[in-house]
């Protein structure tokens, strides 16, 4: 049974950090593209970074980039999103996913139609 389950969420005051993790059980993520999005209260799911399990390139959204890291550990078969500077905007359930290898390399980074398998989410609030 193929399941992902991410960790980490909690709440952090703005300028704080939080490392959300995502453990996949079922299969292992040796070639496969595994993102991180997130939804924030009354706003769509949008992407925030993805990575190729296969060499480790990243893709980041905008909003994250230079603050954001995700990075994956293959022999734990988990991927991991640190997250430093945080602002309130950054507040949202996250979710991690994965999708097909070629999801990466045809540029589709964070096209939520390609990726086939969800986590059930953790919560992220940052707020003093």
């Amino acid at each position: 049974q193929v399941q992902l389950v991410e960790s980490g969420g909690g709440l952090v005051q703005p300028g704080g950090s939080l490392r959300l993790s995502c453990a996949a059980s079922g299969f292992t993520l040796d070639y496969y593209t595994i993102g991180w999005f997130r939804q924030a209260p009354g706003k769509e799911r949008e992407g925030v970074s993805c990575i190729s399990s296969s060499d480790g390139s990243t893709y980041y959204a905008d909003s994250v980039k230079g603050r954001f890291t995700i990075s994956r550990d293959n022999a734990k078969n988990t991927v991991y999103l640190q997250m430093n500077s945080l602002k309130p905007e950054d507040t949202a359930v996250y979710y991690c996913a994965v999708g097909p290898i070629w999801a990466y390399y045809s540029g589709s980074y964070l096209t939520q139609t390609l990726y086939d398998y969800w986590g059930q989410g953790t919560q992220v609030t940052v707020s003093s």
